[in-house]
């Protein structure tokens, strides 16, 4: 059977953490993140927060990745705005058409909206998945505090 993208649930947790510390290890991610972070964007996937939902991706016998979009409005283009701020797939499901089923999924669940990520220059295979989904760079260099 195919790779399906649904829901997270809590039953999930345990298996989101472990990707979560995978992937916020690896060089695709500037931050290292915390064992209280994850914890805190789970539960709030979990927890109908308004902001942040979570979803697992898998076939019947196994969990192969996961993804979570933090929702907000782009005043620069006038509507609601889809944040893709996680996309882990585990290593063996890479580069065999998953990806593509997530962004054609995630589309499909939210209508009228901008969607945007962040991608390390460095992460080529990612790169390429995402122009291949429609996904154009921007000019900017984002800031914080």
């Amino acid at each position: 059977m195919g790779s399906t993208v649904r829901m997270m649930v809590r039953e999930d947790k345990p298996a989101v953490l472990e990707m979560m510390r995978t992937f916020y290890a690896s060089p695709a991610v500037l931050s290292n993140g915390s064992e209280e972070i994850f914890s805190n964007d789970i539960e709030n996937c979990l927890n109908d927060s308004p902001y942040l939902e979570g979803f697992i991706i898998e076939d019947s016998a196994q969990i192969q990745g996961y993804a979570m979009v933090a929702k907000s409005f782009s005043t620069e283009f006038g509507k609601k705005c889809i944040w893709i701020e996680d996309l882990y797939l585990k290593e063996p499901f890479r580069s065999q058409g998953i990806g593509t089923l997530f962004f054609d999924f995630i589309t499909k669940h939210y209508t009228d909206c901008i969607f945007r990520l962040e991608v390390e220059p460095e992460n080529r295979p990612a790169m390429g998945l995402y122009e291949k989904s429609g996904f154009t760079v921007l000019p900017y260099t984002e800031m914080k505090k």
